[in-house]
């Protein structure tokens, strides 16, 4: 017996969708997002076991599942570790226009790196190693953007 899906020719089409949603960062993000907000100064916390400093910060330590309350404050400079320049508009997903330069910064202080953007300077110039400090934005709302960019040292 034949099926009616048989006569049936399959269409796809190609969409995207945008899924707003709000979510807690929890009490160490909350306070890593705050400094940045109230104070503009970027925070790490410390294993108290192995010392291993992280920024972002995190709840426990990933090598000794130590917990994490030793907070310090880095002095906002750092090194390109590695990076990629995105040369496509994505308006949903990225916060900036292209190009631009997303980074992994070691920052001075940490021992893990931080991913965010490089910016004032033209994105064919941004080598691994670079120096950088973070630049913040005027206004700021809680969250990773309040560093507008990093740009390099002079």
């Amino acid at each position: 017996m034949p099926s009616w899906k048989d006569n049936v020719d399959v269409i796809v089409h190609e969409g995207k969708i945008s899924v707003p949603y709000s979510w807690t960062v929890g009490s160490t993000l909350s306070r890593f997002y705050c400094e940045l907000r109230d104070n503009g100064k970027i925070w790490g916390n410390r294993c108290p076991s192995c010392g291993k400093v992280f920024v972002p910060p995190k709840i426990k330590c990933i090598d000794c599942y130590e917990d994490l309350h030793d907070w310090i404050a880095l002095p906002g400079t750092g090194t390109v570790e590695t990076y990629t320049v995105v040369r496509y508009e994505e308006p949903v997903l990225h916060p900036r226009k292209a190009p631009f330069v997303y980074a992994v910064i070691k920052m001075d202080g940490a021992d893990t790196g931080l991913v965010h953007i490089i910016g004032g300077v033209d994105p064919e110039q941004v080598r691994v190693g670079m120096r950088v400090e973070a630049v913040f934005e005027a206004k700021r709302e809680g969250n990773i953007l309040d560093i507008k960019h990093f740009r390099p040292m002079k």
